[in-house]
């Protein structure tokens, strides 16, 4: 193993400031940067370098005529504040204008900087080596070097962790309006309630992609830019941590027992298998562990008996996994919004679709994935059951259906409930909301059928108070005027699940189930524009060129707006209408919303957050810590052995280690069966005991540890 580079700074006390520092910072163990060669030269040889270059300067400025350059060479090598510049063939210098005039001392060069361009001087009045000005190459060269370097630091700015920070919290901010307003994605019908419930507001939020903030540009933007920043700001951090996992642990420096909690005490083993010992009782302990080579030596000059060992590089490497695995979880959810696909659909009870472009109600799918290519599944629908408490809150839902995989597979049945979908491949079918659709038939004179359907109704609070719009192109009315403009029927109305009569408020629902359906209609007659291919709101009733009439039901005759009751065959007729027509509502139906949703990258993202987690807790619950021991040998046999280390997180619980690891460490290097050689001097000088330390006597061998002592130095105490 090679030798870890040596920190820059940070001396702790009762270390050498020639060994390798243990500093709590990872940039010390960086290894300083190289220096230029100018600045490892001798500053006395770059001061007499700089004053010959000055007084080169000098003559070549002096425009005197045949003057040869001082040395002759046949190329010089310009500088940068040189008033000249000498031709390769060595015939003379050439003037640069401007540059430096006042050093000739003469005026000479004064007069001749007067003259435009750069002219040459001496013998041979046009040479072909007249450059351009120092200003107009450093202008140059100037621009381009600050390009780099705005590149370059833009770069460290944006994939430093501060940045990434920054846009991981920008990225939770910009989420929380996705979570506080109704998305797109996941159901249209209350973006369309929120946008006729706010206005302007709605309109502008609608804007600045509000309902759709998951694939929002500046979603984007902050999504990428953070990946980006991580990557960047790993990279570099791996290859570190790459490099310390197959680097020894730094040396020891030459007191360890002077670090806070260190030891000292003498042993009756030699220097170099107390060593070892110790080294056995640190690799027990999954240490990282590396002995000095026996040919090593201190700077004094005497043998090194050492071991430095260190643990915990669990801590960074969680902490390194964490974040490689929330790049991970980024590209899964971003390679996820490239290959999946997702679309709603409203479905009413008896009702079913296929997993085809045209039969969702929302469809988004990503750049990669084509909707001809789409699995060729459907489902059918053929009972959903709602059940309350008797508060109204709702304590199930659940949606019987019928389903195929292929155009020839068997159908199957199932049951789809809130987060428990219904899997079929790569899909899964989600049940995302429910609600009622009236079923209205419109008749003419005659009693024939015109028009009959299933009309779906908004909900609009928690007891499934509805708004009913609906539209009726083909009404069988003559078209006016020259223009021909047809005769189209549309109805709003309210639907009320449970209907009572409020005297402050009308017929409201005081309970979510269909127990007493209401519905309240104003009808109106005119051109809805259908057939005119514009879009509209299926929600909505443009009713610019429509005129409200009166109808007769329940409520009286010639009324504008009448209550009908589904389940009453007396209740839910209504007459009068133009042209004769007749309106029925005779009867309720349940509808189910779904979403298909298709990720294939979902494995990616579960793995990468458990390994988030896993990371998480590594990087939380490990510390780093480093132990340093010394032997030292003794005049008279044995040696002295020094125990020290440090951590870079919970010094108190690092105690407690430190110190049971160092019981077992001078258990194995002087064991009390063994008689020392040699009693342990106390002069206080390196290879003895440290002062303070308390030596037993002879008499009493087993009072502290036998022939044993130690010492816990304050970090106020300095090498002797």
């Amino acid at each position: 193993m090679t030798t870890r580079p040596t920190a820059p700074s940070g001396h702790v006390d009762g270390l050498m400031p020639d060994d390798p520092t243990v500093l709590e910072d990872p940039e010390a163990f960086d290894p300083p940067a190289p220096r230029r060669a100018a600045d490892r030269t001798d500053p006395t040889e770059r001061t007499e370098r700089e004053s010959s270059r000055d007084r080169t300067s000098t003559t070549a400025g002096d425009g005197t005529d045949g003057a040869p350059v001082a040395g002759g060479d046949a190329a010089a090598i310009p500088d940068r504040d040189a008033t000249a510049w000498t031709s390769p063939s060595g015939s003379g210098p050439v003037e640069v204008a401007g540059a430096g005039a006042d050093r000739s001392g003469d005026g000479r060069a004064e007069a001749g900087g007067a003259e435009a361009g750069a002219r040459p001087v001496g013998r041979g009045g046009g040479s072909p080596y007249a450059l351009p000005s120092d200003t107009t190459r450093r202008g140059r060269v100037g621009g381009r070097a600050g390009a780099v370097a705005l590149i370059a630091r833009s770069w460290r700015q944006l994939t430093s962790m501060r940045t990434a920070l920054v846009l991981l919290f920008m990225l939770a901010v910009a989420a929380v309006p996705g979570s506080l307003l109704p998305q797109r994605n996941v159901n249209p019908m209350k973006v369309e309630e929120y946008l006729a419930d706010h206005g302007s507001l709605a309109a502008w939020l609608d804007r600045f992609s509000f309902f759709d903030v998951f694939g929002a540009p500046w979603f984007a933007a902050i999504y990428l830019l953070l990946f980006i920043s991580l990557i960047g700001c790993l990279w570099s951090r791996v290859r570190w941590h790459a490099r310390a996992l197959f680097t020894a642990p730094p040396k020891a420096p030459s007191r360890p027992g002077r670090l806070p909690g260190g030891s000292t005490w003498t042993s009756p083993f030699e220097a170099d298998e107390a060593v070892l010992r110790a080294r056995g009782v640190l690799r027990g302990r999954r240490f990282r562990v590396a002995v000095a080579p026996a040919d090593a030596r201190r700077p004094d000059g005497t043998p090194d008996h050492s071991a430095a060992a260190e643990k915990g590089y669990l801590r960074e490497t969680g902490n390194l996994v964490f974040h490689l695995a929330l790049v991970a979880l980024l590209a899964g959810m971003g390679f996820g919004s490239w290959f999946g696909y997702q679309g709603t659909v409203l479905v009413i009870t008896g009702n079913g679709f296929a997993n085809t472009l045209i039969s969702y109600d929302q469809y988004n799918g990503g750049e990669l994935v084509d909707p001809v290519d789409l699995p060729p599944f459907s489902v059918m629908l053929d009972r959903f059951e709602a059940t309350y408490q008797d508060n109204g809150q709702p304590a199930d839902f659940r949606a019987d259906v019928r389903y195929a995989e292929d155009r020839d597979a068997p159908t199957r049945t199932d049951t789809v409930r809130v987060n428990h979908p219904l899997a079929i491949g790569n899909a899964k079918i989600y049940l995302i909301g429910h609600g009622y659709a009236p079923h209205f038939v419109l008749r003419d004179p005659a009693g024939e059928v015109v028009w009959e359907s299933y009309v779906p109704c908004t909900p609009r609070d928690g007891m499934f108070t509805s708004t009913c719009t609906v539209k009726i192109p083909d009404t069988g009315l003559p078209p006016l005027g020259e223009l021909r403009v047809p005769q189209q029927l549309a109805f709003s109305g309210v639907f009320t699940p449970t209907t009572v009569l409020d005297p402050g408020h009308g017929y409201v629902s005081v309970f979510p189930a269909a127990r007493a359906p209401g519905l309240t209609l104003t009808g109106f007659v005119g051109n809805l524009h259908l057939n005119e291919g514009i879009p509209q709101n299926v929600y909505t009733v443009d009713t610019r060129d429509m005129t409200q009439f009166t109808m007769t039901g329940p409520a009286g005759a010639d009324r504008i707006a009448q209550v009908v009751a589904p389940n009453n065959p007396q209740q839910r007729t209504l007459t009068g209408l133009p042209g004769g027509l007749s309106l029925e509502v005779d009867g309720v139906r349940e509808f189910a919303t779904f979403q298909t949703k298709s990720d294939p990258f979902k494995g990616l993202v579960l793995v990468a957050s458990v390994v988030i987690i896993a990371g998480l807790i590594a990087s939380l619950r490990v510390r780093r810590r480093r132990v340093w021991v010394r032997a030292t040998p003794l005049d008279g046999g044995g040696s002295t052995v020094e125990i020290g280390g440090l951590s870079r997180s919970d010094a108190q619980g690092f105690a407690a280690e430190l110190t049971a690891l160092t019981r077992r460490i001078r258990d194995d290097t002087a064991p009390e069966d063994v008689t020392p050689s040699a009693e342990t001097p106390s002069t206080g000088t390196p290879g003895t005991t440290a002062p303070g330390t308390t030596t037993p006597s002879a008499a009493t061998p087993n009072t502290t540890s036998s022939s044993t002592s130690s010492t816990t130095s304050a970090t106020s105490e300095r090498e002797p």
